[in-house]
């Protein structure tokens, strides 16, 4: 018996559809990922509220409606590999894994990715693979990408995402300064980047060697 179905299934309609998320299949895994299995337990009767939450280390759970909107304009299919920067706690790498064949995440702090691996390993997501390290640099044994999701900002676009975005892949990530970025979406074709620019958010920092020092 799932307790919090009917909270899923009012954040979807209220926080996500109202908000012009109309992805059918992005909706269902929003419906479908139980949100709070991914946070500690003080913050669980927390996990369907309209905004981020803390998930230890100085890391946050982002707002749904961000989760979604970033995962849309990844435009997946179902037969992407796709590479996430910024674990976390696990979840958004489980709303990919919902929807690419293939998914690499990479954390920095290896308290969270071993978290996050167990959690994801409880719900049967065979497809997803952690890997602790420096998500800037992105996870060269894995690439070319479909679509990246960057889940912290970055001051500039790392250099070896574009050169791990397959010929017209998705990268969508927050650039900015340390308090407000603008969420951003690049696309490759071939030698070529097409740069796209999102609403304003504001994200925790991407540590490592194309990140915050």
């Amino acid at each position: 018996m799932d307790d919090y179905l009917q909270a899923r299934k009012q954040m979807v309609l209220e926080q996500i559809a109202a908000r012009g998320i109309r992805d059918a299949r992005v909706l269902a895994a929003m419906e479908t990922v139980p949100r709070h299995l991914f946070l500690p337990p003080e913050e669980q009767a927390y996990a369907y509220s309209d905004g981020p939450l803390p998930i230890g280390h100085g890391q946050t759970i982002s707002q749904p409606y961000i989760v979604a909107l970033m995962t849309e304009l990844l435009a997946l299919q179902g037969q992407e590999r796709v590479l996430e920067v910024g674990t976390g706690s696990g979840y958004q790498a489980a709303i990919l894994g919902k929807l690419a064949a293939e998914v690499h995440t990479v954390e920095i702090i290896p308290e969270l990715a071993q978290g996050a691996q167990e959690i994801l390993k409880n719900l049967g997501l065979t497809n997803v693979w952690v890997h602790i390290g420096d998500g800037s640099l992105g996870w060269p044994p894995a690439a070319p990408y479909h679509g990246i999701l960057v889940a912290a900002a970055a001051p500039d676009v790392p250099q070896p995402l574009l050169e791990q975005l397959a010929d017209g892949g998705r990268l969508v990530i927050p650039i900015g300064g340390r308090g407000f970025q603008e969420l951003q979406l690049w696309q490759r074709h071939g030698k070529r980047y097409r740069q796209e620019r999102n609403i304003s958010v504001a994200f925790v920092l991407l540590r490592g060697e194309h990140g915050w020092k």
